[in-house]
């Protein structure tokens, strides 16, 4: 099954003390097999994420969140001028039918780790400028 990139807003570099957003992009993985003679479907959904941030800290949702204007996924980082690797790793549930017979659930689910992305840090200082 296939692992998921985590993306965020905003992309490769972000601020400390801001809520950066955090989404995927998930699939149903679907596959038709023979087994013993018989035509065996096989379908997969998403069910869970859990996001590795990077710094030390993670969270599981059931969403996979969306780009801005969605918040639905943000982390605030406290930590300015380093870089972290933040991943998402996505649990699959899954069911089955044998030909075109009834849908089964699958009682175990799968955990597939995602590849980590470099996110950098930094930190912004305010200032004036022009006249007033």
């Amino acid at each position: 099954m296939p692992s998921l990139q985590a993306h965020t807003q905003p992309r490769d570099k972000t601020l400390v003390n801001f809520a950066t957003i955090f989404y995927a992009e998930p699939r149903t993985f679907s596959r038709n097999l023979t087994l013993l003679g018989q035509s065996v479907d096989v379908e997969a959904t998403p069910s869970s994420f859990t996001w590795h941030y990077g710094d030390g800290s993670s969270s599981t949702t059931s969403t996979p969140g969306a780009p801005y204007p969605a918040k639905d996924i943000t982390h605030e980082y406290v930590d300015a001028h380093t870089t972290v690797s933040a991943s998402v790793d996505v649990t699959y549930t899954a069911r089955f039918r044998v030909g075109n017979g009834a849908w089964q659930a699958i009682p175990d689910t799968v955990t597939i780790a995602g590849p980590g992305s470099a996110l950098r840090i930094s930190e912004a200082t305010a200032v004036l400028s022009g006249e007033y």
